[in-house]
C-alpha cells in the first residue's frame, strides 16, 4: 500500500467513530463526506439547537495534497493532528492549514 492509500485509510479510521458522537443541547448528528477521487474528508454536524436554531456546520475538513494531509478545519476537542501522529503519519507530512502560513513553523507540523 503507497503512502496516500495509507493516509487515506488512517483518516477514514480517525473520522469516522466522530460520526457516532451525540450532541446533548441539539438534536443533531455528524455526517461523512468522503471523497476519495479528490482527496478530501469532512465530517458535518447538521442538525437543530433547541427547535429553532439550524446547525450546518464544518466539525472537520481534511485533503491529501501533494503526499501531506492539511488540516483545513479541527473542531474536536484534542485536535486531529495528535491523531494523526498517533496513529503513524510523520509530523513533516501534517499541515495545519487553519493557520497562516507564517505561523505554522512554530507549530511543529509542516509549512505546506
Amino acid at each position: 500500500m503507497g503512502k496516500v492509500e495509507c493516509y487515506r485509510e488512517i483518516i477514514r479510521n480517525i473520522l469516522t467513530p466522530l460520526l457516532s458522537r451525540e450532541y446533548s443541547n441539539m438534536e443533531a448528528a455528524n455526517e461523512a463526506v468522503f471523497d476519495e477521487k479528490n482527496d478530501r474528508y469532512l465530517v458535518m454536524t447538521v442538525g437543530w439547537q433547541r427547535g429553532v436554531r439550524r446547525i450546518h456546520g464544518c466539525l472537520v475538513h481534511l485533503d491529501i495534497i501533494d503526499g501531506k494531509i492539511w488540516i483545513q478545519r479541527d473542531g474536536t476537542e484534542d485536535g486531529i493532528g495528535y491523531e494523526l501522529e498517533a496513529a503513524g503519519v510523520p509530523k513533516e507530512d501534517i499541515v495545519p492549514a487553519f493557520h497562516p502560513e507564517n505561523v505554522r513553523p512554530y507549530t511543529g507540523y509542516a509549512v505546506a
